[in-house]
């Protein structure tokens, strides 16, 4: 398989987790973000959205969104299984996800940034804009999961609620957000016990800066 991703890309970092996790192998190929590759002529034909990680499967498939391409991998191969088979917590599993990458970082990612910035909102509004999305989706993600048991966001083993958090807790740290979630902050330190989640880790990766 190959993996189209950046080091720095949350939404990369959740796919990269869940390879480790699954013992799956995948050849990075890395697009610089902030130098605008994932624009370039030949990834736009992988990937008409210009965005990543994009996941070419063994059979030449392409797959795009992360939490899709996770999905994939999780039914690729079963163990260690990233959503529960009861449907009402599967159903909570993916909420929580989702409130990550559906509500959370497109809102504050470099794309929504750069617009800010192109409609003439100073630097310092625009980093506010990040960290108050960050901060209010946080929020929202750590009521929750106040009824769900630990170490893990739930139970015991981590699920795709956990990979989509723990990126997004790195991402609330380059933005200064001050990290007043306690139940999020144990939930990261069970999953960075894990070499998964240890080798997926942006400074880890072969383009990191």
């Amino acid at each position: 398989m190959i993996l189209h991703g950046y080091f720095r890309s949350t939404a990369s970092w959740r796919v990269r987790i869940a390879l480790g996790l699954k013992g799956l192998e995948a050849v990075q190929v890395a697009h610089h973000l902030r130098k605008g590759e994932q624009r370039a002529p030949a990834y736009l034909a992988l990937n008409p959205q210009g965005l990543l990680p994009s996941l070419v499967t063994d059979d030449g498939a392409v797959l795009t969104q992360s939490l899709a391409i996770i999905e994939y991998l999780d039914e690729l191969a079963p163990e260690p299984a990233l959503l529960p088979a009861e449907p009402v917590l599967k159903a909570k599993v993916r909420a929580v996800a989702q409130a990550v990458a559906c509500d959370i970082h497109p809102v504050q990612n470099l794309k929504v940034l750069q617009r800010l910035r192109e409609l003439g909102l100073g630097e310092e509004l625009v980093q506010a804009w990040a960290s108050t999305t960050i901060e209010e989706g946080l929020d929202a993600v750590d009521r929750l999961l106040a009824d769900q048991p630990g170490p893990f966001a739930f139970g015991d083993a981590p699920s795709l609620a956990d990979l989509c958090i723990v990126p997004q807790l790195g991402n609330a740290r380059r933005f200064g957000v001050e990290l007043r979630w306690p139940r999020l902050l144990a939930l990261e330190a069970a999953c960075l016990e894990l070499p998964a989640f240890q080798n997926a880790a942006p400074g880890q990766q072969p383009d990191a800066e």
